[in-house]
């Protein structure tokens, strides 16, 4: 296992800003030749990190034969779009590595939780927006290469999302909206379009393209922090472009459930519901489908 803590610096970071990397060992004797990887964004409502929605999805996804990697990105104070630059740098540095650590560069997927899964539909919304490469090629400077290419290098190839935050408007959650926009007004510095009041820019239902990635998409229906509102108004943007997706609605539970079992439920364990312990195992069955591993016979 490749168990390492890169740090991850871009301009406005914080210092724990971090990649933390749970890379399986290649192996002459193994039959695996490349496998794709889960890079997780956990949810905190960008006010911190979740340690429940961090490393135990990273060792469920090394159980399922897939590379994982954890993000510790920058939360409030820090703004928009300083976490989402620090996610666009990770997934330039996994594609750069992917020779070293055997990862297929065309199946890296960016996972997330909550207000993680905002930060992760975020990359798949703007990866091909200028703003983005922009900062990427600022902060490597002269070397950073032509945008087009810097926007390929940070482009997801598929997305999964645990009952995220989409909405910064209606549904919105209050919290991860507030931390997010912090003293931002509007969106003129990242498009074209002037006086986009922020909150609208960052509703994702309303900028979902075509060039979205495929997304699987699990949210309960009494989910009381970010409503299954979310998830359903993000389903429908991505069907009207036509991009595939997989959507499952759990009838009970609470937000924030990880895994849905004791390993990643907080101290009051209400977050364990055997009903939704079944989200890995249809996960699985997605990623096999699109995003097989790769073998050597």
């Amino acid at each position: 296992m490749i168990h390492e803590k890169i740090s991850i610096k871009m301009p406005g970071s914080e210092e724990y800003a971090a990649l933390y990397t749970y890379i399986q060992d290649y192996s002459e004797r193994i039959g695996v030749e490349k496998r794709p990887l889960i890079l997780i964004c956990p949810g905190g409502a960008y006010d911190h990190t979740s340690d429940r929605e961090a490393e135990p999805l990273a060792l469920a996804f090394n159980a399922m034969g897939y590379h994982a990697a954890v993000l510790r990105y920058s939360t409030g104070p820090s703004e928009f779009p300083i976490a989402l630059s620090e996610l666009a740098s990770a997934v330039r540095l996994i594609r750069k590595k992917a020779d070293e650590w055997h990862i297929d560069k065309n199946r890296i997927l960016v996972q997330g939780s909550s207000a993680g899964g905002h930060l992760a539909a975020c990359l798949g919304t703007f990866w091909n927006m200028d703003f983005l490469s922009n900062i990427v090629a600022g902060e490597e400077g002269a070397g950073a290469g032509p945008a087009t290419e810097i926007k390929e290098s940070i482009r997801p190839n598929g997305l999964i999302l645990n009952y995220p935050v989409i909405s910064a408007e209606t549904f919105a959650h209050a919290g991860s909206a507030r931390s997010i926009t912090g003293d931002l007004e509007n969106a003129d510095a990242f498009t074209d379009e002037k006086g986009i009041p922020i909150r609208e820019f960052l509703s994702l239902e309303k900028r979902i393209t075509k060039d979205m990635p495929p997304c699987f998409i699990w949210h309960t229906f009494e989910d009381e922090a970010v409503p299954v509102e979310n998830s359903l108004m993000l389903a429908t943007a991505l069907k009207k472009e036509g991009i595939n997706t997989e959507l499952h609605i759990y009838s009970h539970g609470c937000h924030g459930t990880g895994l849905g079992n004791a390993l990643t439920a907080a101290n009051e364990g209400k977050e364990v519901i055997p009903e939704i312990q079944s989200w890995p195992g249809l996960l699985r069955t997605w990623l096999e489908r699109n995003y097989p591993i790769t073998l050597k016979y």
